[in-house]
């Protein structure tokens, strides 16, 4: 049965005082004169998409009811992130704490003791859900964000240009330009493919439709991706995708070795053969991109994002999971 009452969607962005008691107000005033208002970033998407996809299925929400939470704490606290709003409020409700959370538990190994009423633990992809069982167990739910496909849809353009190359590379870039990259501007080079190139975070929303108005397709480069909003967004435009999917090991100096070893990962963990071919390095590059420019016509990027990633579907995906709880809880 379908909730009536409003969802209650808590996000924020951690701004604490620096030097002294409340500077964080002054200090926030002087960013927005400075740098105009804040672009999302892919965690703040993560509320703004469910928002987007909640109100295309008709599902009331209230967002960062701060008073209306605390007067009814029978109600589920849908909290998308980010962690310091688990701490610093004393949150009597059930919560539904996630996606927009941190990278591992051993950020926060006792959350669930710190907050037994937390009643799932979401993240973004599979194989973060997988890493993550071992210590949260089956209050883990992996949920991905909606993907906007009236923003994102087919260009008319003529495409005048073989590839762009998306370069996502986190760690190690100069080493990975050296081995991977040039080598496989090398090889399109050598098979007469022309080329244009964007890297992540330094390119707007519409520089980057800019790009892919010209191109035909994508070269993804990345180690690894918990959902991949980028690439997502560009399946959506019905642009096929040739992935650097290295798997092994979750690079993240941060944690990896010293901390956690976990494998296997993906850089495009929502995917289907319609999407486009992958790649495991530069020793199969070359025979991955004969394959993909052959098949490149058969490929049905946007039909996949369509079926699994609309903000409609991922929204109506955290309505499900929402009411399971609500049905556990005694409350449905």
């Amino acid at each position: 049965m379908p909730t009536t009452k409003p969802l209650n969607i808590f996000y924020a962005e951690p701004d604490p005082d620096r030097w002294i008691k409340f500077d964080r107000y002054p200090r926030r005033l002087i960013r927005y004169l400075v740098r105009g208002r804040q672009r999302p970033g892919g965690v703040m998407m993560v509320a703004l998409n469910l928002m987007r996809g909640l109100d295309k299925i008709g599902i009331p929400y209230r967002f960062n009811d701060y008073r209306y939470i605390k007067d009814h704490p029978e109600e589920i606290a849908c909290i998308i992130g980010k962690p310091h709003l688990i701490d610093q409020k004393k949150w009597r409700n059930p919560i539904i704490f996630g996606a927009g959370v941190y990278s591992h538990p051993v950020d926060y190994p006792d959350l669930f003791t710190k907050h037994p009423n937390i009643k799932r633990f979401l993240v973004p992809g599979n194989w973060m859900k997988e890493m993550c069982l071992p210590f949260y167990g089956d209050k883990t739910e992996a949920w991905p964000t909606g993907i906007d496909i009236a923003e994102w849809e087919p260009f008319t353009t003529e495409k005048d240009i073989d590839f762009l190359i998306y370069d996502k590379i986190r760690w190690q870039h100069e080493k990975y330009t050296r081995d991977l990259l040039n080598p496989i501007l090398s090889t399109l080079k050598d098979h007469h493919l022309s080329h244009l190139y964007i890297k992540y975070g330094q390119y707007t929303h519409a520089e980057l439709k800019e790009k892919l108005s010209h191109v035909k397709a994508v070269v993804f480069l990345c180690e690894h991706e918990t959902q991949g909003l980028a690439y997502q967004q560009i399946l959506a435009t019905n642009t096929p995708i040739l992935a650097w999917d290295r798997g092994g090991y979750w690079q993240d100096p941060e944690y990896y070795p010293q901390r956690v070893k976990y494998q296997p990962v993906s850089s495009v963990p929502y995917w289907d053969e319609r999407c486009g071919l992958k790649f495991t390095g530069l020793a199969d590059f070359e025979g991955s991109l004969l394959n993909f420019i052959k098949q490149e016509k058969n490929f049905a990027p946007r039909n996949y994002i369509k079926e699994n990633l609309t903000l409609e579907i991922c929204a109506q995906k955290y309505l499900d999971i929402y009411q399971q709880v609500q049905k556990e809880l005694g409350s449905a």
